[in-house]
């Protein structure tokens, strides 16, 4: 299972530090990343993260979001910096175990396992 936190209330231009743990999980985590979903808009990717540490980001938070995890912890984190109110939405952590090319990595349905979703408002 994965058990996200970290969501709250930010005002715009503050930071917020999302963290998302997989318990129970024995298979490999290769890819661990962040959906999120704003109200009535569909699920989009926001970044992820491989077993190596590559990253991949949407171009929207890119210089703003920083995604890492700890391996050993099985753990995921989503540092986002200077947040504006287009970031508000309930976000999503995901986990898939096996290798996939990279043009897929955005696609939600290529993701094993999901998070609950943490909600991320973000006042002006």
């Amino acid at each position: 299972q994965l058990q996200a936190s970290g969501g709250g209330l930010a005002q715009a231009g503050g930071s917020l530090r999302l963290s998302c743990a997989a318990s129970g999980r024995t298979s490999t985590s290769y890819l661990m990343g962040w959906f999120r979903q704003a109200p009535g808009k569909e699920r989009e990717f926001v970044a992820v993260i491989t077993w190596s540490g590559s990253t991949y980001y949407t171009d929207s938070v890119k210089g703003r979001f920083t995604i890492s995890r700890d391996n050993a912890k099985i753990t995921v984190y989503l540092q986002m910096n200077s947040l504006t109110p287009e970031d508000t939405a309930v976000y999503y952590c995901a986990v898939r175990g096996r290798r996939i090319v990279i043009s897929s990595i955005r696609d939600w349905y290529m993701y094993d396992d999901w998070g609950q979703g943490t909600l991320v408002t973000v006042s002006s």
